[in-house]
């Protein structure tokens, strides 16, 4: 990751979104492993958009 935190938060609610889109996508197709993939994605997300707001704390 660059040192744009505004640039990690972004990605991290893009990664969110794309989770959640599989999350449902799980749901609608009885998916177990879909929906698995999708909570993963939104945690990586999360995490993401978490460092953002750190470096922005941090001046990085």
């Amino acid at each position: 990751m660059n040192g744009n935190g505004k640039e990690d938060q972004l990605k991290g609610k893009g990664n969110q979104a794309k989770g959640e889109l599989k999350k449902e996508w799980g749901k609608m197709t009885n998916d177990p492993e879909k929906i698995a993939e999708g909570q993963h994605d939104k945690d990586k997300g999360k995490a993401q958009e978490h460092v953002g707001k750190v470096k922005d704390a941090f001046g990085r």
